[in-house]
């Protein structure tokens, strides 16, 4: 099965807030394609993108310690839409 990762408003997020270092986090089921999801934003955006590694339960499990590493943006991909 194929997800719409919507990464045109991905794309837009990181342009309008002019974001230089953003971190992405991911469900263990959209791992395997973190590279193709890395290349494709930083192809479309001026940002370098860094894939959280550790595990990712939901929208309220902000992986602890990204603020030491300077990311000026924190994308999670889940199952249900947030705003």
């Amino acid at each position: 099965m194929e997800y719409d990762l919507e990464l045109d408003k991905v794309v837009d997020k990181i342009n309008k807030e002019r974001a230089n270092l953003v971190c992405i986090q991911l469900p263990d089921g959209l791992k395997p394609k973190a590279k193709l999801i890395q290349n494709e934003i930083e192809n479309k955006t001026r940002a370098k993108i860094i894939i959280w590694a550790g595990s990712c339960f939901g929208a309220c499990d902000i992986p602890l310690g990204v603020e030491k590493l300077g990311v000026d943006l924190l994308i999670q991909f889940g199952h249900s839409p947030w705003q």
